[in-house]
C-alpha cells in the first residue's frame, strides 16, 4: 500500500497528465475541455471488479515503452455512453441513442492514442525519462470480462497492483466519465513512486 504523501505525488502526477490530454484533445475537437482526476486508487489487480461496473464500455489498450524498467500497460476506459458523447463531438453527430460503427471505433483509437500520448508524455517530462505508448489495440465488451482476457496473457504475470486514475472530461456540450487504468509491472511501479518521492522532497 502507498503511503499519503505516495498518493498525492501520484494524483500530482495524474492531474499534469490529464490537464496536458485535456488541452490536446480541446485541440483536435476544436471546443473546449477540461480534465479532472478526482481520485486515484492503487489496488490488487484481483479487486478490480470492486472498482468498474459491469457496464459495456471501451478499452483502449497501450503497452509502455522507453526508459522504464519492467514496462506495463496503460488502457483507457471509457463507459459506452459516454463513448457515443466523445466520438459525436469528433464525427459532428448528435444521435446519443445510435450503435457503435467502424468509425467510432477508428475515432477511439485516434482520441485513445492523443489522450494516453499526451498523458504519457506530461508525466515523462516531470520525471525526466522517456514513456512511450505502444501502437493501440481496442476492445469493447464487459469490463471485467475484458480485464481477465487481458491479464490471461503471459506477460502480464508480473502485474500485481493497478493504478486507477478516475478522470471526468467536461465539454461546452458534456460531461464525459473515461478511466486511466496504469497496469505497470512491480519495478516500474517502485521506480515512478521513488522518482516522484525525490521530486517532492
Amino acid at each position: 500500500m502507498l503511503n499519503s504523501q505516495q498518493s498525492d505525488a501520484l494524483r500530482e502526477l495524474g492531474n499534469i497528465g490529464a490537464a496536458h490530454a485535456a488541452t490536446t484533445l480541446s485541440t483536435m475537437l476544436m471546443t473546449n475541455i477540461e480534465m479532472e482526476v478526482p481520485e486515484i486508487y492503487v489496488i490488487d489487480i484481483g479487486k478490480i471488479h470492486e472498482h468498474v461496473s459491469d457496464e459495456p464500455a471501451a478499452l483502449v489498450v497501450f503497452q509502455i515503452t522507453g526508459e522504464v524498467s519492467g514496462g506495463g500497460y496503460v488502457l483507457l476506459h471509457i463507459p459506452k455512453n459516454s463513448v457515443i458523447r466523445l466520438t459525436n463531438a469528433m464525427l459532428g453527430m448528435t444521435d446519443l441513442e445510435r450503435e457503435l460503427t467502424e468509425m467510432d471505433q477508428s475515432a477511439l483509437l485516434e482520441i485513445g492514442n492523443i489522450m494516453v500520448s499526451a498523458f504519457l508524455d506530461a508525466a515523462a517530462t516531470l520525471l525526466s525519462i522517456v514513456m512511450l505508448p505502444s501502437p493501440p489495440s481496442l476492445v469493447i465488451d464487459m469490463p471485467i470480462a475484458a480485464f481477465q482476457s487481458i491479464l490471461a496473457a503471459q506477460e502480464y504475470a508480473q502485474i500485481d497492483q493497478v493504478v486507477i486514475f478516475r478522470t471526468e472530461l467536461h465539454s461546452d456540450q458534456y460531461k464525459i466519465a473515461s478511466n486511466l487504468f496504469l497496469l505497470p509491472n512491480k519495478p516500474m511501479l517502485d521506480e515512478i513512486i521513488g522518482m516522484l518521492e525525490n521530486l517532492m522532497k
